[in-house]
């Protein structure tokens, strides 16, 4: 099935569609954030941090830096769960550098300076979400990291489902691994909390959308291109080339993925996403496998007979493929349009396709 009809069951809102990031930025979050912040498409309602490739007080500031950049200060930031819910944070700095971001302060990018929301994330999700069910709206929660914010807000809030339209997270595959040779970092760093994701966006009616490795590396930006970003007037265009051009020179190639950004593209722009409804478990004690989203591509019916498991309880839209192209372009016209002309809402996705 594609992805317009997974996204679709619950109509689209009149204007922009209202958003919330939870992050632990990270190069491919900030470019997530930058596309979040910038693109007239999206109402960016919040941003809320969790430890995972970087430590949540470096997560934080580095969110705040980019939403300074991008011009944001409106929208809060909050800190959250600082550890996941079993073991010690395990930050990615082989991926994404000493300061989780590129280490863009010692090429001369100014970190911001600006204090963080005073509530903790969870109390800025619940607060975020409830506001919106009373607005009569729903808000869709696009989790880019390690899901222990988010477990936490399901389990101690329940009633925030009234305001989530989707959870669509970065996360999980269901053919591959990079952590491990079977989990996906986000869901490897906090595989317990991911469970619980699943389990009780399950038992709330709460649809979800796994955009995980399988296309991930698709949407793709050249160097020459991010060379051109950089050097651009607008100060969201050097930092989008910056952030490029780091992935490109650490892992010596000529182009690098948008990362998550492809997943805030699936919410603005989900013809680009091809997805099937499937069970989906975490593996929670394997020693080879621990973190690994077990997605059941079996045909119902007879293959199920012998299964002592049975079906999970969690059946979700997993993404299987997208149109790389398609949200690179998406995400290289919103970062490189100048400060006073932002990409036109319907060039890259128009209302009536959702």
């Amino acid at each position: 099935m594609t992805a317009e009809a997974a996204f679709g069951g619950a109509g689209s809102p009149a204007g922009p569609i209202p958003i919330v990031l939870d992050v632990d930025t990270g190069v491919d979050d900030a470019c997530a954030v930058l596309l979040a912040a910038r693109h007239p498409g999206l109402d960016l309602r919040a941003v809320t941090c969790v430890a995972g490739n970087a430590a949540v007080d470096q997560v934080v500031t580095n969110t705040l830096t980019v939403l300074d950049v991008a011009g944001r200060g409106d929208v809060p930031v909050a800190r959250g769960v600082d550890r996941p819910l079993l073991e010690p944070a395990r930050p990615a700095r082989h991926v994404h550098g000493e300061d989780g971001m590129g280490d863009l302060e010692p090429a001369g990018w100014v970190t911001s300076t600006r204090s963080a929301d005073p509530r903790h994330a969870v109390d800025l999700l619940r607060d975020v979400l409830l506001a919106a069910a009373e607005a009569g709206e729903r808000v869709t929660l696009v989790p880019l990291a390690p899901m222990t914010n988010i477990a936490l807000l399901l389990r101690t809030h329940p009633q925030v489902a009234r305001g989530l339209e989707r959870i669509v997270f970065m996360g999980g595959a269901a053919l591959v691994g990079n952590a491990t040779a079977a989990a996906e970092f986000n869901v490897w760093h906090d595989p317990e909390s991911a469970a619980i994701v699943l389990d009780a966006a399950a038992g709330l009616g709460v649809p979800v959308t796994m955009y995980g490795l399988d296309v991930f590396y698709a949407p793709r930006v050249s160097r020459s291109r991010a060379a051109d970003l950089m050097a651009a007037p607008s100060a969201v265009a050097r930092l989008a080339g910056a952030l490029i051009d780091f992935q490109c020179r650490r892992f010596a190639e000529d182009d690098a993925t948008i990362g998550d950004a492809g997943a805030v593209c699936a919410v603005l722009d989900p013809g680009g996403l091809t997805t099937r409804r499937l069970p989906v478990r975490i593996e929670l004690a394997g020693t080879w496998t621990r973190g690994q989203t077990v997605v059941d591509q079996r045909e119902t019916g007879l293959d199920h007979a012998h299964d002592p498991h049975g079906l999970a309880p969690a059946v979700i839209d997993v993404a299987l493929a997208v149109d790389g192209d398609r949200y690179a372009r998406t995400w290289l016209a919103t970062v490189g349009a100048t400060p006073d002309a932002q990409p036109d809402e319907g060039s890259t996705a128009r209302r009536s396709e959702r």
